[in-house]
């Protein structure tokens, strides 16, 4: 599935102090899940400075926060990066997760579930990522894309495109197949439609909340006794004066 082009409508900028006087932007919060060495964290940041960086140290989860503004809409955004490796193991397609990995998807509200086309053992761990997501969070709303990543080796690939439409299809996901060192665009449109997913999500929890809220009628038999005693109160204001006439 082919995102919609949104890179024209980006702008990036740190999180500056909240001020009393405006409106505080949405909070969106993505995880970025997928085992080690495919990309992870040159996504992130290809993503947030438009700078592409191959070579990174160990990861060790690092939590990104910018202000974000996307068609208009300002929003705090924050994206979780996740270790690999030791992290996610498969074993008879059941995953084995450690705490800090589980407690970053009941954190998140969106996921970017990645695979390298270079490392098909990358994209084995998806599934049972995509599993894990769903029994934390099982009304199955939270939005999910999948991406194979490193799209430019193809001399290297292990991974088909139809390998990842498939999966996405059978697990109900996007997928888009990308090279973060060559195309930010398709990296920024990723992370975009993402961040509206998450934030269409917002709203219709809003709706819900009003909807819930039911406004208390107002009893008529109070109303017709404010209505008595006005009438009774306007009767004693005039008994007077038709009493000096007389």
């Amino acid at each position: 599935m082919r995102l919609p082009s949104m890179s024209g409508n980006f702008l990036l900028a740190p999180i500056p102090e909240a001020s009393s006087d405006c409106l505080l932007p949405k909070d969106i919060k993505l995880a970025v899940l997928g085992s080690g060495r495919v990309g992870k964290s040159a996504m992130i940041v290809r993503f947030l400075t438009k700078r592409f960086i191959g070579d990174y140290e160990p990861n060790t989860g690092k939590l990104y926060s910018r202000l974000v503004c996307i068609e208009g809409d300002q929003l705090s955004l924050q994206i979780q990066d996740t270790p690999g490796c030791g992290c996610v193991q498969v074993q008879d397609s059941l995953l084995q997760a450690v705490d800090p990995l589980s407690r970053c998807v009941q954190w998140a509200e969106g996921f970017l579930l990645v695979y390298s086309i270079t490392d098909y053992s990358s994209y084995q761990s998806i599934r049972p990522l995509y599993q894990h997501i769903r029994k934390v969070h099982p009304d199955s709303r939270a939005p999910v894309i999948i991406v194979g990543n490193k799209g430019d080796l193809l001399h290297a690939r292990q991974v088909q495109t139809h390998d990842g439409l498939q999966l996405a299809n059978e697990l109900g996901s996007v997928f888009l197949e990308i090279s973060t060192s060559e195309n930010y665009e398709d990296v920024c449109d990723v992370f975009q439609h993402l961040c509206k997913e998450v934030s269409k999500l917002h709203s219709l929890g809003a709706e819900k909340r009003r909807a819930s809220i039911i406004p208390r009628p107002r009893s008529p038999n109070m109303q017709d006794l404010k209505r008595r005693f006005k009438q009774a109160l306007s009767s004693k204001v005039k008994s007077p004066s038709a009493s000096t006439v007389g």
